[in-house]
């Protein structure tokens, strides 16, 4: 794979994680008849589409990039973080698996393995009994696991939205309630009313208000503790980012700190600006070179303006001792300023090239019009 999916191209990563997911659905689903076979089977594949295009190939990303770059310039696209398009495109300018996406889809996730659990556990209970699953989680639906694996895909489509998955995201919610229904026809035509007084009492996807609240209180209790931890865990620590702390030990923090949420910005959109450039020169069009280099110009200056801006404000507090950092920040820091001039002064010059050999064009066709 090329440098420009150097972040994906992990197919290992993609086996791991379709293996643990669909064997961790499988152990609670318990798939029998053919009919439990295609709605799993179905579920399976979504999440196999899923990984593969967050850690094998970005087919999304890919088809979209035109559209992304020329809507959210500066952005790297093919940079793995930028996936999380939702977190990408409201401006979350933080680490992405700490926006509020990434959490709210980790919510549906966990939530809807642990309904599919809990449900799996009710259902093989009735079934041993040989009566109707009516306790637990079928105490506020009908049909619990076929609503957890519709939180389940929700969940990932919040977290990574791939046009794959969203097309087949209705399908799969189309096809659990079409089973559902022909599940509730072979019940009722069974001997007995039991089933039926249990449908006339409870829905058969979305609880009552009064079941949603309690299952909230529940849900909050239970994913409280590993979502803060999860949240400390991202949101404190900068990959890739050198330590550095004030003077006096009880203000340690850390260099991503000092920096802020604009610094970690300002990265990725040279990243992107970058990668841009690169490919501006691979392409032998000079009309399209000329276009890219203008679009992106006002973008690249913007973008030097507020690196220096951040860069002269971290030398200054490592100059006045503010900063007590390891020997090569500041010299790093320069470095990016001297970096972004130069790129400055080469795209000021090459546009400026492009502009005169369009004038001159211009005039060369008026005169011959002439």
């Amino acid at each position: 794979m090329n440098d420009e999916f150097s972040d994906y191209g992990l197919w290992w990563l993609v086996a791991i994680n379709s293996l643990v997911f669909i064997v961790f659905a499988f152990s609670f689903f318990r798939p029998k008849s053919p009919r439990d076979w295609r709605s799993f089977g179905a579920f399976s594949a979504f999440l196999i589409a899923l990984f593969t295009e967050m850690y094998g190939f970005p087919l999304t990303i890919y088809l979209l990039s035109g559209w992304l770059t020329s809507r959210f310039p500066g952005v790297d696209w093919y940079a793995h973080d930028s996936g999380h398009l939702l977190e990408m495109m409201f401006g979350w300018s933080g680490n992405p698996h700490a926006g509020p996406f990434h959490a709210l889809s980790s919510v549906f996730i966990f939530g809807g393995f642990i309904l599919l659990m809990l449900a799996w556990r009710v259902l093989y209970r009735a079934q041993r009994a040989q009566t109707v699953a009516m306790t637990g989680p079928y105490a506020l639906v009908r049909h619990p696991q076929y609503a957890a694996f519709i939180l389940i895909m929700f969940g990932f489509l919040l977290q990574w939205p791939t046009l794959l998955t969203l097309l087949m995201f209705p399908i799969l919610v189309f096809m659990y309630v079409r089973l559902a229904r022909r599940e509730e026809r072979e019940a009722l035509a069974a001997p007995g009313e039991e089933y039926r007084r249990y449908m006339n009492r409870t829905p058969a996807f979305f609880p009552t208000f009064r079941n949603v609240f309690r299952l909230a209180v529940i849900t909050s209790f239970v994913l409280a503790l590993p979502a803060f931890v999860g949240y400390l865990a991202f949101s404190e620590t900068s990959p890739g980012v050198d330590t550095a702390s004030y003077g006096d030990e009880s203000n340690s923090v850390g260099a991503s700190a000092l920096m802020g949420k604009d610094m970690e910005r300002a990265r990725a959109q040279a990243d992107g600006l970058q990668r841009q450039m690169r490919d501006l020169n691979g392409t032998a069009d000079t009309a399209f070179r000329r276009d890219l280099v203008l679009a992106h110009l006002d973008a690249l200056r913007q973008l030097n303006k507020s690196m220096h801006e951040m860069n002269s404000k971290m030398i200054a507090d490592v100059d006045k001792g503010k900063i007590v950092s390891d020997t090569g920040l500041k010299q790093r820091l320069e470095l990016d300023t001297e970096v972004m001039n130069m790129q400055i002064e080469m795209l000021t010059a090459q546009t400026g090239a492009a502009d005169k050999r369009r004038t001159d064009a211009s005039t060369s066709g008026t005169d011959a019009q002439r």
